[in-house]
């Protein structure tokens, strides 16, 4: 390992946190920038399924935060009237004491990722970016955006769709393309039915309600949005409200409660995928750096959080370093393509309103591929 003692991590998202908390497990020190100068989130939860509730026990950080999430077990599937489709039970990945899946506020795991990251020696800096990276052999000299400068054994982008550093090393070669879709979450005081993720699915539209605490829960729609339009935040609501118009069942019921606009949150989906080996030399993409993806299977930060264990465990493996990177993208690459691939093929399916698109038998063939050791 002594090759490689220091690295830079560019982005303190999920996917960042996580790399600088199991780099610094094995020893490494670590720098981290983060280009927002507050350390801020956006609003609701996110599901952790089987496989991530797996390498967040690795990382050793789930016992942190169980008490401020929600444990669950089953994937409920319902027709858009709230009728029951399927029930695919979860598997205990993390082992028999562990829950299979788990719902969490954003900001309750950034508090833990950042603290867990910070105790174990993390140096961050907000506010700043990497302006230039110039590579040799042996390390990468940086020169950040306050025009400090650092040199490092590794640089590794996690910042993002719009990653700087997947531009340093690719050009325009791979940009953000906007899918046609958007996804609207909104926060619910969390309704005694849904102990369970519950997918509401049809060619009529698409939701879900995701438990996050004792007391909360969100819910999360898919919309066609052709043109990609911009909104004026105090209309999101009511414009939440009409993308479910169709939907029964808990959701109906729910829709007249959309009424604080400020509380919305819409995203336009957007997508890239790096289709060749994600680092050259001594600078590596992860997360939605290399693969962003949209959230029709859940697995967007699940596959971020997999990269960082895996560069972890390569970078304390034998061999060069291009030999442990060469490790590291046989180990990720068609995992993650698979699951940008197919959520990107649910999406086209809703907007094409295909009724016969099986839906159940996508989400049954993820479980079980992600359930694969990685």
């Amino acid at each position: 390992m002594s090759d490689i003692s220091k690295v830079l991590i560019v982005g303190g998202g999920i996917g960042g946190l996580c790399a600088a908390i199991a780099l610094r497990r094995q020893g490494i020190s670590v720098d981290l920038v983060e280009i927002k100068s507050e350390w801020t989130v956006y609003g609701v939860g996110i599901i952790q399924q089987s496989n991530v509730v797996r390498e967040m026990a690795r990382l050793g950080v789930l016992d942190r935060y169980l008490d401020a999430a929600y444990a669950f077990e089953d994937v409920g599937i319902y027709d858009v009237q709230g009728q029951p489709l399927a029930r695919i039970p979860g598997q205990r990945l993390a082992g028999p004491e562990y829950p299979a899946n788990v719902g969490i506020s954003r900001l309750a795991l950034h508090q833990v990722l950042s603290g867990t990251a910070i105790e174990l020696g993390t140096q961050v800096r907000l506010g700043l970016s990497v302006e230039s990276l110039e590579q040799d052999a042996t390390g990468v000299d940086v020169t950040f955006t306050d025009g400090s400068q650092g040199r490092y054994d590794l640089v590794v982008g996690a910042d993002g769709v719009y990653s700087k550093v997947r531009g340093m090393l690719f050009g325009d070669t791979y940009r953000p393309r906007f899918t046609g879709q958007a996804v609207w979450r909104y926060n619910f005081p969390r309704h005694p039915s849904i102990d369970h993720l519950a997918s509401y699915v049809g060619a009529e539209g698409n939701a879900g309600l995701v438990p996050l605490a004792d007391n909360l829960m969100y819910m999360f729609s898919t919309s066609h949005e052709p043109g990609n339009p911009w909104y004026e935040p105090a209309q999101l609501a009511p414009l939440m409200r009409d993308r479910i118009g169709r939907m029964g069942g808990l959701v109906g019921e729910l829709r007249e409660q959309i009424t604080d606009s400020a509380q919305v949150v819409y995203k336009p989906m957007e997508v890239v995928f790096v289709d060749e080996p994600w680092f050259k030399g001594r600078v590596l993409l992860i997360g939605d750096a290399a693969h962003a993806t949209t959230p029709h299977l859940g697995q967007g930060a699940g596959m971020a959080i997999e990269d960082a264990l895996v560069l972890s465990l390569e970078l304390a493996g034998a061999g060069t370093l291009e030999r442990r990177l060469e490790r590291f993208m046989a180990r990720r690459f068609e995992r993650c393509k698979y699951i940008s691939e197919h959520s990107i093929l649910a999406g086209e399916r809703e907007m094409a309103h295909d009724a016969s698109f099986d839906r159940i038998g996508l989400t049954k063939a993820m479980l079980a591929r992600t359930a694969e050791p990685i």
